[in-house]
């Protein structure tokens, strides 16, 4: 294990891997329930798109432990399943056939893609300071993330979001307990603080009926296999949600990809992911193995972040989390039974320590101050990690090009700042 993992090279130890994918599986695996709910309204069977869940998440997250040895894990992406039955199937009445066909064909692209080194080329041609910029970002919208699933932060009319009036008491009660928990643990440089966190919050969450046991069966259910539409393949509604599913996963995944590298200081001195081809190339499995099955796009979660910060270093964390996914088919009520109350502490945690980064962007060059600002405040207010690149490296290429500072931009920068304009003229139009 220690050969195949490099564990003394990477400065952990075994103990430390199982600890940081323990811990990050237990803050995704609500992705277990919320997607084959999201996913069920178009009709979909819950327990097949359930299964479909665990399979692919373990398959792709498999894929990264032992090919890319990198501690990431995997699942349907959030943004993007919502995009599959909202978007697609009961926004443009097509059937969960015809999205689930959609998502097989980008899978295929992004194998392609991912072998002539193009999604890595897009990876190490973000600027230094837009990736430090992205870390920064994700941390604030995971942490945002867990405030709103623990209902702290709540829709308000008058300011978009506001303060939970009852963000004292009940859920959004517990999670500020699991808060000083967590921290206190932190702060004495407890081991697994997080993971002892999560458990501690679930158990003080039973007596005031917070945390209730799931139940149903631990039979595993079985998955969809081959529910494909390809009669509509050459159709442009098709292409538009090809190119869609394409572009969105793109750059969430790189986002992820950067931002948790970033925390555990893997990113090179010339600004590159050790075995980042081998990463795209575990999610590009992954969605193709869960369209076959039946769910939308599987993407790097940034929830693997918190793995990362428990000293996660090598794919034995990754590969601890597909166990646990492959496990959770037949745990599913237990798995079911811890509360978002629970892992949103953890959440906010993950978003203190990838603050870190902030301090290294060059905010007397405003030509990359600018971009960074944008950045990491677009990523949270848009609700999107896509979104926020895109900001970033917009108002990068345009600053650097209106200021004579050409040089700065890599050709790889400018095509993949001219792929970003065509999605702003197009969703225009």
């Amino acid at each position: 294990m220690e050969k195949f993992f490099k564990l003394k090279e990477r400065k952990t130890d075994v103990k430390t891997e199982v600890l940081a994918g323990i811990t990050t599986f237990l803050t995704m695996a609500y992705i277990l329930a919320v997607n084959p709910g999201i996913l069920s309204e178009t009709g979909m069977d819950f327990s097949k798109v359930f299964a479909a869940t665990a399979i692919a998440s373990a398959v792709a997250t498999l894929v990264m432990a032992l090919v890319a040895n990198l501690p990431f894990a995997l699942a349907p992406g959030m943004g993007l399943n919502a995009f599959f039955a909202f978007s697609v199937v009961l926004g443009m009445g097509k059937s969960f056939e015809f999205a689930l066909t959609a998502v097989f064909v980008e899978g295929i692209i992004f194998l392609i893609l991912t072998a002539v080194n193009i999604r890595e080329a897009i990876v190490n041609s973000i600027p230094a300071n837009l990736k430090r910029a992205i870390g920064v970002g994700i941390g604030l919208f995971i942490a945002f993330i867990g405030m709103q699933n623990a209902g702290i932060i709540v829709n308000n009319d008058a300011t978009l979001v506001g303060l939970s009036r009852d963000w004292f008491t009940g859920p959004a009660g517990l999670t500020m307990l699991g808060l000083v928990i967590t921290g206190v643990l932190l702060a004495f440089k407890v081991k697994g603080a997080l993971l002892i966190g999560i458990i501690a919050t679930t158990i003080i969450g039973i007596p005031f009926g917070i945390t209730n046991y799931a139940g149903g069966s631990y039979l595993p259910p079985a998955p969809y296999f081959f529910n494909f539409e390809f009669a509509s393949i050459l159709t442009f509604d098709f292409v538009v949600v090809v190119f869609t599913f394409l572009f969105v996963d793109m750059f969430d995944t790189v986002g992820t990809l950067i931002g948790c590298a970033s925390k555990a200081d893997m990113i090179t001195e010339e600004g590159t992911i050790p075995n980042c081809k081998e990463a795209l190339f575990a999610d590009a499995v992954g969605t193709t193995v869960g369209a076959v099955l039946g769910t939308s796009t599987i993407t790097t979660f940034v929830e693997s972040s918190s793995g990362v910060v428990e000293g996660g270093r090598t794919g034995l964390t990754a590969l601890t989390v597909a166990i646990l996914f492959a496990l959770s088919l037949f745990l599913a009520p237990l798995f079911g039974s811890i509360p978002s109350a629970a892992t949103s502490p953890a959440l906010i945690i993950v978003g203190v320590m990838m603050m870190t980064p902030v301090k290294d962007i060059e905010w007397d060059d405003m030509t990359e101050a600018i971009p960074a600002f944008l950045t990491i405040i677009f990523m949270l207010v848009a609700y999107s990690i896509a979104e926020g690149i895109m900001f970033g490296i917009v108002s990068y290429t345009l600053l650097k090009l209106f200021s004579n500072k050409t040089k700065d931009i890599s050709i790889m920068t400018w095509v993949v700042f001219a792929l970003f304009v065509l999605k702003i003229v197009f969703g225009a139009l």
